[in-house]
């Protein structure tokens, strides 16, 4: 077992500087989590100190069960896939898989088995052994890249962005080949992205970061569905989640003229946040009674739905919009109309601390 483990991991380069604060999580055999943040949240500086590339302020990362939070980053069999590739680009295809095997002194024939089995499984064929890296399409020098990780049999793998470089097209595949790849691995996987289709798709759990923190650290489908507060539940899904700050009266929010039920809450604020995903705002269904009246003003064509974006009716001079996804079977056009709200996937957050209101009773 080789159980990855970051405790209390913190990274201070300056007091109004501080990447990374009090980081803890662990990672398992076989598990795959991601790091998922915007630009400047912490993840890559997260992982250049478990790869040892930077020193943590405080706190310990373990590896098994040795500590290496001081050790060497050639000292923690740890196998890093970065955004450039960083390939030799005067060795060959051959010279860049072996290179890291050759600096570990083993043997020959062992070189040449380990790196003929990578170039089976990532489907680089003998054509391609000795060329070089300028003379490879994107596509190849990732896996490339990634079969150098893959020949070193690290306790642990570590990709920073590996996808980022890529065409839309290219990237949905070679998404598709590292899921299989790594999940034969059963190793631990620590994963680095902004993108949150390749968070949601690839992982077993993920780890949403902002500001230093860890704001949720969950499985892909409860980070979706059960977002820990509202950062979480606006920066994961596309279309992005409907956060309405809406007054309070009584027991009920109030969305334009739509009563909506309140959590059952302690104390009723004057004001609170209501989080509701596009494809929960709904055409109206026998039974529905929480229906929010207004105008289409925008409509954005998706495929296989339509964005459609209204403007509620309210007597608050702010206006208020609602996004849906909505069929493509229906054309949806400038002027009135009525939707839904699916009142099970209506989600609530404090406006003060943005935190969730857990939802153990609600009132239907």
């Amino acid at each position: 077992m080789a159980r990855l483990e970051l405790i209390n991991l913190n990274k201070t380069y300056s007091p109004k500087v501080v990447p990374v604060k009090d980081i803890s999580l662990d990672v398992d055999d076989g598990e795959f989590l991601t790091l998922l943040g915007p630009s400047g949240c912490g993840k890559s500086t997260t992982l250049r100190l478990i790869a040892g590339l930077e020193e943590p302020t405080r706190g310990k990362i373990t590896i098994g069960n040795t500590d290496v939070t001081n050790a060497r980053p050639g000292d923690r069999n740890i196998a890093m896939v970065f955004q450039s590739y960083a390939l030799y680009p005067h060795l060959t295809v051959y010279e860049n898989l072996c290179s890291g095997l050759k600096l570990q002194k083993v043997p020959s024939a062992e070189i040449k088995q380990r790196v003929d089995s990578a170039a089976s499984v990532l489907g680089l064929d003998a054509g391609l052994m000795n060329r070089k890296p300028g003379q490879l399409s994107g596509g190849q020098r990732q896996r490339v890249a990634v079969g150098r990780a893959l020949v070193r049999r690290p306790h642990v793998f570590l990709l920073d962005e590996p996808l980022s470089n890529l065409d839309a097209l290219l990237r949905e595949r070679v998404r598709a080949d590292i899921k299989q790849l790594f999940a034969a691995q059963r190793v631990p996987v620590v994963y680095v992205t902004h993108d949150q289709t390749e968070a949601m798709t690839l992982s077993t759990k993920v780890a949403v970061l902002n500001n230093g923190y860890v704001q949720q650290l969950d499985p892909p489908e409860r980070i979706y569905s059960h977002p820990a507060n509202q950062f979480v539940a606006g920066f994961v899904g596309s279309p992005q989640m409907n956060l309405l700050t809406l007054p309070c009266q009584g027991r009920f929010a109030m969305l334009g003229d739509c009563k909506i039920n309140l959590p059952e809450l302690s104390t009723v604020p004057p004001q609170i946040v209501l989080g509701i995903r596009p494809e929960n705002v709904r055409i109206p269904q026998p039974g529905d009674t929480q229906i929010i009246h207004g105008q289409v003003f925008l409509v954005e064509h998706l495929g296989m739905h339509n964005l459609v974006s209204i403007k509620v009716n309210s007597s608050l001079k702010e206006d208020i919009t609602v996004r849906a996804l909505l069929p493509t079977d229906q054309r949806w056009s400038d002027g009135d109309i009525s939707l839904a709200l699916a009142p099970q996937s209506i989600h609530w957050f404090d406006v003060q601390t943005g935190d969730v209101f857990r939802r153990e009773k609600v009132r239907v």
